[in-house]
């Protein structure tokens, strides 16, 4: 494998380093996703609802105060900040949650898309390399022009492998963000109906 690494050329490192980056950046979003999801408290965010059904808005928000539930949390937060507009408190705090949601998300997507970018990058290089040798005295030695069309090809593989390998996780995160902004849509509009009653 080092040795496949190796004949792939100085463009490697980069494809290298994007690769270690969105590893990274996979790694912390899935301990994220799970930590929030042992954090989710459904039952809690049924009881705020129930109260603001009751017309009781101040005890629903009080009654979410101290959880870690993001969609609790974003209903507790707008609950106390709708003296202008239960919809406007609601959206600011969905806006916080959804950025703690879709960070490093924009490093996958930038990997998906450059990796590849820079196997062909890598591609063209080798092929100059291997071109450039044919009209020099190095026509008598056939693997220093097979040499670079090896380079080309072997960095073109890595970078279509860290770019795919990349976006299965990065759909995965996209989905979890969406089903997120759904789930706290889906409880504002509750309260919203409630509240203009």
């Amino acid at each position: 494998m080092l040795d496949l690494f190796h004949k792939g050329g100085p463009i490697m490192w980069p494809i290298l380093l994007l690769s270690v980056a969105a590893l990274t950046v996979v790694l912390e979003r899935f301990l994220f996703i799970s930590r929030e999801r042992l954090r989710r408290k459904p039952s809690l965010v049924e009881d705020i609802l129930t109260e603001v059904e009751k017309g009781r808005p101040e005890t629903a928000a009080q009654l979410g105060k101290e959880t870690q539930d993001f969609v609790a949390r974003a209903l507790t937060y707008a609950l106390t900040h709708r003296d202008r507009s239960f919809s406007e408190a609601m959206l600011r705090a969905a806006n916080w949650e959804l950025k703690r949601f879709s960070r490093g998300l924009t490093l996958l997507d930038t990997t998906i898309t450059l990796a590849p970018l820079l196997g062909l990058l890598g591609t063209v290089t080798g092929m100059i390399r291997s071109f450039g040798m044919l009209g020099g005295a190095e026509l008598g030695a056939p693997t220093a022009i097979t040499g670079g069309i090896a380079e080309a090809l072997i960095a073109t593989a890595f970078g279509l492998g860290v770019a795919i390998t990349a976006l299965l996780p990065f759909n995965y995160l996209n989905a979890r963000l969406e089903e997120a902004r759904l789930e706290m849509q889906d409880a504002a509009s509750h309260v919203e109906i409630h509240l203009c009653k």
